[in-house]
């Protein structure tokens, strides 16, 4: 655990400030945000390959470039006025952040002492405990590395420096999440985080009897999911579909990967699950086992509830998916199109935006991936009001509402889609004979 960083002053914020390796291009921005097409762009199709309405069908090639232009100006807008105000508000929540996560392992030294058969150091110290988890991965891990905060020149809290608080490497997070997912956000076959690969979560995505068991295992994927991110980002699924195809060197890459995710799953359950429970074992108060129970308890509900913000951002009805054809030559207008159609947003009180890591905003977190997560707030009427100028769907509710219909897309999509003249209990039985000759769900 580190301090909160120093204050620093706008004079301060200079090149020599950051790590010599470090870059000073925002890690956040996507690549695809300078785009633009020199040829004239198609009418997009009423209906999608799947017979599915296109919710921008209505929308002309000139249209679709005028929402970009404006988005520009607009993001243009904002980052030219970061400044203290910023840089006070980040540095106050990783202070927030490091006292209370300090103050509740200092709770939880006495987590073992009865006061009338109740133990109050652990119920206190282990919610302050999930608290402190949750921002650290969320507000504070998730949005550093975007690169939100770059711009600052402060090496404690820079995208290239920071190491956050969960079983995933930051360098295959920043991969798989920044390069990969910003990249190619809801495209089926390009962007791995619409279900992790273990769950499927769009008709248009192929069903195979692998996925008739998705609602047990996106139970179990939610308890555990720093380590599923960590087996996603490493990409274990490809490694097991392609380990007989691959060279020597791929061979070899993975080998080094799995073993940085090792050493980093073994520092974290080191200091979780050994050095707290042996402090607190020697208060003398019978609290090591105490300790140890909170902090498996923590991880547990910081984990369930990231999964259930994440999963609330691309996976509930009316976010749209893409074909892969959909963006060969997809310029600047439609990359933000993309976003903004294959993004939902959580509605709720301020205190549930930080503890989202503003999350909640989907949406324009994805517009604007390396803006500083506290304006998002601030642009959301504007960009709420520019999708309803153009007739486009902006999809938001409260996280009961959004979570419940994730859960209930799970379930009703681990069958495959109805088919006129078929009964599902059919395909079903038939695919599962066709699974059992091959010794194979079909997933792998």
């Amino acid at each position: 655990m580190t301090l909160a960083p120093e204050r620093l002053t706008p004079q301060h914020l200079t090149p020599q400030t950051i790590p010599a390796h470090a870059s000073t291009k925002p890690s956040g921005i996507n690549p695809r945000l300078s785009v633009t097409s020199l040829t004239p762009r198609p009418q997009r199709p009423a209906y999608k390959k799947s017979g599915r309405p296109n919710p921008a069908a209505h929308l002309t090639p000139e249209q679709i470039e005028g929402i970009g232009v404006e988005l520009d100006a607009l993001r243009k807008e904002v980052m030219e006025s970061r400044g203290e105000r910023d840089a006070a508000y980040i540095r106050k929540v990783i202070k927030t952040q490091r006292y209370l996560e300090m103050g509740s392992r200092a709770v939880l030294l006495f987590s073992g002492v009865k006061v009338k058969g109740f133990r109050p150091a652990w119920w206190i110290g282990t919610a302050g405990l999930s608290v402190a988890k949750i921002l650290e991965n969320m507000e504070i891990g998730h949005n550093v590395m975007h690169g939100q905060w770059d711009w600052m020149r402060d090496p404690k809290i820079h995208s290239t420096a920071w190491e956050w608080d969960n079983a995933s490497p930051s360098s295959q997070w920043k991969h798989s999440h920044n390069e990969i997912h910003h990249t190619f956000t809801n495209v089926l076959g390009r962007d791995n985080d619409l279900g992790y690969g273990i769950l499927r979560v769009d008709e248009d995505q192929r069903w195979s009897p692998f996925f008739l068991f998705q609602p047990i295992w996106h139970v179990g994927n939610a308890l555990l999911f720093e380590y599923s991110i960590a087996a996603y980002d490493l990409e274990l699924g490809g490694y097991l579909a392609k380990r007989k195809r691959m060279s020597e060197e791929e061979k070899a890459k993975f080998r080094a990967d799995a073993a940085e995710v090792v050493a980093k799953i073994k520092r974290q359950a080191t200091k979780d699950y050994v050095v707290h429970p042996a402090l607190a074992a020697a208060t003398f108060t019978g609290s090591a086992r105490h300790t140890l129970t909170a902090n498996v308890v923590a991880n547990l509900v910081r984990n369930v509830w990231t999964n259930t913000v994440i999963i609330c951002g691309h996976f509930p009805p009316g976010i749209a998916t893409f074909e892969k054809t959909s963006i060969e030559g997809e310029t600047r207008g439609e990359w933000y199109l993309r976003q903004m159609l294959g993004s939902g947003n959580i509605s709720g009180s301020k205190a549930m935006h930080v503890m989202s890591g503003n999350l909640s905003h989907q949406i324009e977190h994805h517009l604007f991936p390396d803006m500083p997560s506290n304006r998002y707030a601030e642009i959301a009427p504007r960009i709420r009001d520019l999708m309803e100028r153009h007739d486009l769907p902006y999809v938001t509710g409260s996280l009961p509402k959004q979570a419940a219909s994730v859960y209930w897309k799970v379930v009703e999509l681990s069958l495959p889609n109805k088919v006129e003249g078929r009964r599902r209990r059919d395909i079903v039985r038939l695919s599962l004979k066709k699974a059992w000759k091959k010794k194979s769900l079909g997933r792998f």
